[in-house]
């Protein structure tokens, strides 16, 4: 028998032996690393079922971590470039006011309202302006692919495309000669143009509206819902104002009308004006009111802000969970490893390992379970990224501080619940654990 062996017999139980090669240094720090590298590896190898349940927890959190972070990147990108192209800056938008109270409401009944006839008075030449763009709309009936459809028809000037960035997809927009013409011409919107003729290019074919033929002359490009304009322009069809009028509304009643300024400075200036002319085609009757669409804008990207932060925290927090799961499994693992192993552990000390040595052996197990399967849900999460992609106007990239956070949160959590198994190992005691 070795003589660390029978030091075991003496009276205090003690290992006298002394190795023949320094523990101490990198080479030694390096060959103890590969060591428990390989040992914890083989391990998880020898029980195939208890390890791929442990990694496929761990898998998970880091896949939902990396997945979540870089999609709500995504949703940001999409929807501040939704919002930067919406043109709102600048705009104002004089409509209808709703009577508040009962002498409003019959104060407001003896104005006309905001009317066809109102447009040549609201829309007077003013050097502040860059355009004026009176709008009516109406929902209609219109036949598709499989049936009928109640959707908004919307009667439009010929600026309206332009000026407020609504982009043409295929065919044309609205026109200064289809205005004048009152041509019974229509541009559908994208949503829409998806459910005319099954999905086939509905420009040059006729869609009855109210039983009165328009033919579509083009198609808008898909467009970020933000609020009822975008909607209805994003699920109906635009058709000339004067057409509108005639053909599909006998009370020439308007929705709103915009005004687009060539500076934002002047937003006081022409507000006060629009309800000055307001007054006067109504009977000096304020039965309207004026809306700043960027401040409209504001408010609403500060409440989607607030719903992504709630939504960041719900879904940080289901990751979370699953990786909080994830290391109980590895702690799971590592009693049942250290309680395989007490022989093992016992004869290593015998043959002259130190406390310090079981402790970060164990330790170091701990992380390479999780190192695998931080890197499993690692590739899993840049794959799913990858096939989104098409989806995002930038792409989908993996988010780096996400990808950070789940490999520290995954390493840290499996450090922490492989410290009591760490411990009962480091203090098994070599005789108890050789008997």
């Amino acid at each position: 028998m070795s003589e660390p062996v029978l030091s075991l017999l003496g009276e205090e139980n003690r290992v006298t032996a002394v190795p023949a090669v320094p523990r101490t240094g990198l080479r030694h720090s390096l060959a103890l690393a590969l060591e428990v590298v390989s040992s914890g590896l083989t391990e998880l190898w020898a029980h195939k079922m208890r390890s791929i349940l442990t990694l496929t927890l761990l898998m998970l959190g880091v896949f939902a971590l990396v997945v979540m972070t870089s999609v709500l990147d995504g949703i940001m990108d999409k929807i501040s470039t939704g919002f930067a192209g919406m043109s709102w800056d600048g705009t104002v938008v004089i409509r209808q006011k709703s009577p508040e109270t009962s002498e409003e409401q019959k104060r407001f009944a003896m104005s006309p309202g905001l009317r066809m006839e109102d447009v040549p008075r609201l829309t007077a030449p003013y050097p502040s302006v860059l355009a004026f763009m009176p709008r009516a709309s109406k929902q209609v009936s219109v036949r598709v692919a499989g049936g009928t459809e109640r959707i908004f028809v919307t009667g439009n000037v010929p600026d309206w495309i332009p000026v407020m960035n609504r982009r043409i997809a295929s065919g044309r927009g609205l026109t200064e000669d289809d205005q004048r013409r009152r041509s019974t011409v229509a541009v559908l919107g994208a949503s829409l143009a998806s459910k005319v003729l099954g999905g086939a290019d509905p420009v040059g074919k006729d869609i009855l509206v109210d039983g009165i033929p328009f033919r579509v002359v083009g198609v808008l490009a898909p467009l970020m819902i933000f609020n009822e304009d975008t909607w209805m322009d994003a699920n109906g069809m635009l058709v000339p104002l004067e057409a509108y009028m005639d053909r599909l509304d006998a009370t020439h009643k308007l929705s709103q009308l915009s005004v687009k300024l060539k500076s934002k400075s002047d937003l006081k200036d022409v507000s006060a004006l629009l309800v000055g002319r307001a007054k006067q085609a109504h009977h000096g009757i304020r039965d309207v009111e004026i809306v700043d669409l960027e401040a409209e804008a504001a408010r609403s990207w500060q409440n989607f802000m607030n719903q992504m932060h709630g939504w960041t925290v719900v879904l940080l927090s289901l990751a979370g969970t699953v990786l909080l799961v994830g290391g109980v499994g590895v702690l799971s693992v590592m009693l049942i490893s250290f309680s395989d192993r007490r022989y093992e552990i016992g004869l290593r000390k015998a043959l002259g390992a130190t406390d310090k040595e079981i402790f970060v052996q164990f330790l170091l197990e701990a992380a390479v379970l999780a190192a695998l399967g931080a890197l499993a849900g690692t590739l899993a999460g840049a794959g799913l990224c990858k096939a989104l992609g098409a989806n995002f106007p930038y792409g989908l990239v993996v988010n780096p501080y996400g990808l950070i956070m789940a490999w520290v949160v995954a390493l840290a959590l499996s450090l922490v619940f492989g410290l009591y198994p760490a411990f009962r190992a480091m203090r098994l005691s070599p005789m108890e654990a050789m008997r």
